[in-house]
């Protein structure tokens, strides 16, 4: 009885370790509430519809073993400390093989150094500030940088408008936001001389009146406004600055494509631009299909959150292949993986082909958008580096 019961015994823990050894693990710490709860919906939306694609199709084969995917969903609550404790959480209770977002980059700097000090590969498909990647061999992101995309806005409002002096409204309290405006400020400034950003104007995160601020910005010489704030908070802006007298072009940065500020701005953002990641309107091969597919499941148009968050999951899976195997110690598999990801060439993503520096982060162009008439975020032009 003792040798049968031994028997059994063994042949559960020998199917055990296979049906374990079969699945990866992709840990997700996304804002599933918090301010930016549209970020994470959107977040999950492109990633269970990854899951289903993968898995349907029989999962994905690393070096000639099939495995399929589980997807892990960590709500980080839109707050930093949040985050910290999910990135913690996913590698050591989880125990993920790599970690996807989170995509606010206040949340994302933190996360980053979870990350990097547990050695656990992790990419930001959203988050802009260079403190995300910045000294963390194990942390990567999906997106351009801060550096690259305050310079773009410049230009584009300087050829564009003709314009030589601007004003800034910004959440000093925000990585993101303060990150951007002054890598903006200071392209600026390099372009039209110093003093030529003639109202550099903060408030801190949840503010809800801005009219002090914005009444320094009319009364100044700005001839653009530059609001690199999350499309939550841009309406109530927008709203009041034009309450006081603003008539003139207000640009923003990728946060603006974050959620559904159409619903909340409506007409009053109709003709303003934004710098971002790629355009639905008119998209074109793998994009629109992405695009098409993701409107059936959902009903509504991905955001560039969805379409950067598809392109970091590819990314990380990718890399999973590219190992060529994985041995089955989690510790060294994800020391394989961030090897890999350092690799990756010339990747074909939906909002855009990408190769990473050294840094982890990816050489990838830029999209100015234009929201139209119908409230749709058209393509406009695109800027590469």
């Amino acid at each position: 009885m003792k040798k049968i019961l031994f028997a059994l015994l063994a042949s559960v823990l020998v199917f055990s370790s296979v049906a374990h050894a079969e699945s990866i693990k992709i840990g997700f710490n996304i804002p599933l509430t918090g301010d930016i709860p549209d970020v994470g919906e959107s977040s999950k939306n492109a990633a269970e519809m990854l899951l289903k694609q993968i898995n349907d199709a029989g999962g994905i084969d690393v070096g000639g073993t099939k495995y399929t995917l589980e997807f892990v969903y960590e709500d980080n609550e839109s707050k930093a400390e949040s985050a910290l404790s999910a990135a913690r959480k996913l590698v050591t209770q989880d125990d993920v093989l790599g970690i996807i977002g989170p995509q606010s980059s206040k949340q994302a700097v933190p996360a980053g150094e979870a990350a990097n000090d547990l050695e656990t590969p992790m990419i930001s498909p959203w988050s802009t500030n260079p403190d995300t990647t910045k000294d963390r061999p194990f942390v990567f992101r999906g997106c351009f940088l801060d550096p690259f995309q305050g310079p773009v806005v410049v230009n584009f409002a300087s050829d564009e408008f003709g314009a030589t002096k601007a004003a800034v409204l910004y959440d000093i309290a925000s990585d993101y936001p303060k990150g951007l405006a002054e890598v903006f400020k200071e392209a600026w400034e390099k372009k039209h001389g110093a003093g030529s950003v003639v109202a550099f104007e903060t408030f801190t995160t949840k503010d809800v009146d801005f009219s002090a601020q914005l009444t320094n910005i009319v009364n100044s010489d700005a001839e653009i406004l530059f609001v690199p704030q999350y499309y939550n908070e841009v309406p109530l802006i927008v709203k009041q600055a034009q309450s006081l007298g603003w008539d003139k072009p207000i640009i923003g940065g990728d946060a603006w494509a974050g959620g559904d500020l159409m619903s909340l701005c409506g007409d009053d953002c109709k003709g303003y631009f934004f710098s971002t990641h790629y355009a639905a309107a008119g998209a074109q091969g793998a994009t629109k299909e992405f695009i098409e597919d993701y409107k059936a499941v959902y009903d509504k148009t991905p955001d560039d959150v969805a379409a950067l968050t598809w392109d970091s999951t590819n990314l990380m899976l990718e890399a999973i292949q590219a190992t060529g195997g994985l041995t089955g110690d989690i510790d060294e598999d994800r020391i394989k993986v961030k090897d890999a990801l350092g690799t990756i060439k010339d990747f074909k993503g939906i909002t855009g082909n990408m190769t990473f520096t050294p840094e982890g982060d990816p050489i990838k162009c830029a999209v100015v958008v234009k929201i139209d008439d119908a409230g749709e975020f058209s393509f406009y032009k695109q800027v590469c580096p």
